[in-house]
C-alpha cells in the first residue's frame, strides 16, 4: 500500500482544506430548518477532513513518528462515492432509506474486512516497515484496491448523473415550470468529483488536492444557500399501490398497465376542455398533480393520457399551450403597445428563458422573428 513518490505540498495547503472542510460542516450544521440532505453533506464534509488529515500526516512525514494511522486513509475514498449519490438523492427529495444506506455501504465495511490483518492485527510499527519497504501480498492487494476504488468512483458518478436525469424528466412529467427548481449545481458538484477522480487515476495528488479544496468550498456554498429551494420536491408515485377514482367514483386500485385508448382519450377531452375553457396554463406554477385533481383522475393516469394523445410529456403539453396563447394574443390589436416579454407573461411563462426556448422548439424562430414575420415590430 505504497503512495506514490512526490514531493509533499506545504502543510499549509492541507491545514486550508481542513479547516475549510470542517467549518463549512458546522455552517450547514447551523443552518435554521435543516433537511436530510443538509445532514449528509455536513457528515460528508466532516469525512473529507478526516481524509485530508490522513493524507496530511502522510505527505508531511510525520506518520514515521505516528503510525498508528497507516492504512486507515484506504477506506476513505470507497466513502465518498455512496456520499455523493445519498446527497443527491436527498437534495432531489428523494431520501435512501436504511435499506439503501446500508446496501451502499456494504463494500466499505467489506473492505475494511480485508484488510483487517493489515489494520488490527498487526503493530503500527510493522505497518511502516510495509509502507517503508513493501511486502509482495500487500503490493497485491495495494493493486486490488487501486482497481476497486477507481471502479467504485466510476459507478457513483454514473448513478449520481442517471438519478438527476432521473429527476430531471420527473420535473417535466410534473410541473410546467422547471426554471425555479434548476439543478445545473448539483451536476457542477457531480463534475467536480469526476475531476478530483480523473487525478486519482492519473496519481496527481497536487492535482488532486487542489480540486478537493476548490471542490468543498464550491459545494459549502451551494449546500448552505441553495439546498432546500424547492418547496414542493418530486415525489415518485408507484400506480401500483395507490388508489385512484374511476368515472364511476368507485375507488379501485390501479395496475401498472395501459389503462385503455378509449378512457385516456375521453380523460384528454375533459383536459382540453378544462385547460382552453379556464386557461389553466396561464398560471405559472401549473402541477400534474393540481390539475388531476380538477379532473378527479390519478396523476399518473393524466401523465399517462397527455403521452399516450399528444406524445408529451407535462411540461411540453402545457408550454405549447402557452406559446400558442402568446402567438393569439401578439396579434391582437389592443395588445400592440406591450412589450414581448409582457404578453409572454400573460401567456403563462415566468421566464423570458423559458418562454424563448420553448417558442424557438415550437416554431423554429425567436419571438421577434415571429413578429416580423407578422408585420408587428415590439420593442
Amino acid at each position: 500500500m505504497q503512495h506514490s513518490d512526490l514531493q509533499p505540498l506545504s502543510p499549509l495547503f492541507y491545514l486550508a482544506g481542513i479547516f475549510i472542510a470542517c467549518f463549512s460542516a458546522f455552517l450547514i450544521i447551523g443552518k435554521r430548518n435543516k433537511i436530510m440532505a443538509d445532514y449528509v453533506l455536513a457528515a460528508w464534509f466532516l469525512i473529507i477532513g478526516i481524509h485530508l488529515s490522513l493524507f496530511m500526516l502522510f505527505f508531511s512525514g510525520s506518520y514515521v513518528k505516528y503510525p498508528y494511522f497507516l492504512g486507515y486513509e484506504v477506506l476513505f475514498p470507497f466513502i465518498h462515492g455512496p456520499m455523493l449519490y445519498f446527497y443527491v438523492l436527498c437534495v432531489t427529495g428523494r431520501n435512501p432509506g436504511k435499506k439503501t444506506w446500508l446496501l451502499h455501504l456494504v463494500p466499505v465495511f467489506i473492505v475494511f474486512l480485508i484488510l483487517l490483518k493489515f489494520l488490527l492485527l498487526l503493530s503500527p510499527w510493522d505497518r511502516l516497515t510495509i509502507y517503508q519497504n513493501g511486502a509482495n501480498e500487500y503490493k497485491l492487494l495495494s493493486n486490488i484496491l487501486k482497481y476497486l476504488m477507481i471502479f467504485s468512483g466510476v459507478l457513483y458518478i454514473g448513478l449520481s448523473f442517471f438519478a438527476m436525469e432521473k429527476y430531471k424528466k420527473g420535473l417535466s412529467d410534473q410541473y410546467s415550470n422547471t426554471e425555479k427548481m434548476n439543478m445545473n449545481w448539483l451536476y457542477c458538484l457531480i463534475i467536480g468529483i469526476a475531476f478530483i477522480w480523473i487525478a486519482v487515476i492519473i496519481r496527481n495528488d497536487i492535482l488532486i488536492f487542489s480540486i478537493v479544496v476548490l471542490f468543498i468550498i464550491v459545494a459549502a456554498y451551494f449546500g448552505i444557500s441553495r439546498v432546500g429551494i424547492l418547496n414542493q420536491p418530486v415525489t415518485e408515485i408507484d400506480i401500483s399501490e395507490e388508489k385512484i377514482v374511476n368515472d364511476d367514483t368507485e375507488v379501485i386500485k390501479y395496475e401498472k398497465t395501459f389503462a385503455g385508448e378509449e378512457r385516456l382519450r375521453n380523460i384528454f377531452q375533459k383536459l382540453t376542455f378544462r385547460m382552453k375553457q379556464d386557461q389553466l396554463y396561464k398560471d405559472p406554477e401549473l402541477n400534474l398533480n393540481h390539475v388531476a385533481g380538477l379532473l378527479d383522475v390519478h396523476p399518473n393516469i393524466l401523465s399517462q393520457t397527455i403521452n399516450f394523445v399528444e406524445n408529451k410529456n407535462f411540461y411540453d403539453y402545457v408550454n405549447r399551450m402557452r406559446v400558442e396563447e402568446f402567438k393569439r394574443i401578439a396579434l391582437l390589436p389592443e395588445n400592440e403597445k406591450f412589450t414581448i416579454l409582457s404578453l409572454a407573461f400573460e401567456s403563462g411563462f415566468n421566464s423570458k428563458t423559458s418562454f424563448n426556448r420553448n417558442f424557438k422548439k415550437y416554431m423554429n424562430c425567436s419571438p421577434r422573428e415571429f413578429l416580423k414575420i407578422k408585420n408587428l415590430n415590439k420593442e
